[in-house]
């Protein structure tokens, strides 16, 4: 294993031309990926506020559904993780602020 990963045991899949759950599971997370970048557009696009309340719970729903999905292949071991140097995220989080302080 690479140290710079972060991951569970792998759940091992059948491999064949037929899915299996990792398959399933992975072509689910990225229906429910593209239908919640939908549902943005579809929420910054709403001109009426009846419509926008009535699309925003789904959309919560969605972001939901897509965060469980993404949980259960990191349990399982179907998504792996790298682990980011400290000088990266320190670098990243200063740039960050100075793009926000350009902004205020």
């Amino acid at each position: 294993m690479n140290h710079n990963q972060i991951c569970n045991p792998k759940t091992e899949v059948p491999t064949s031309i037929i899915m299996n759950d990792c398959d399933y599971i992975t072509a689910q997370l990225a229906c429910e990926k593209d239908m919640s970048i939908n549902m943005c557009y579809a929420l910054n696009e709403a001109s009426n506020e009846t419509l926008y309340q009535k699309i925003y719970p789904i959309f919560e729903e969605e972001k939901q559904m897509q965060r469980y999905l993404y949980e259960l292949m990191f349990r399982k071991g179907w998504y792996i993780l790298e682990k980011a140097e400290t000088q990266k995220i320190t670098q990243k989080a200063n740039q960050t602020e100075q793009k926000l302080q350009e902004l205020i």
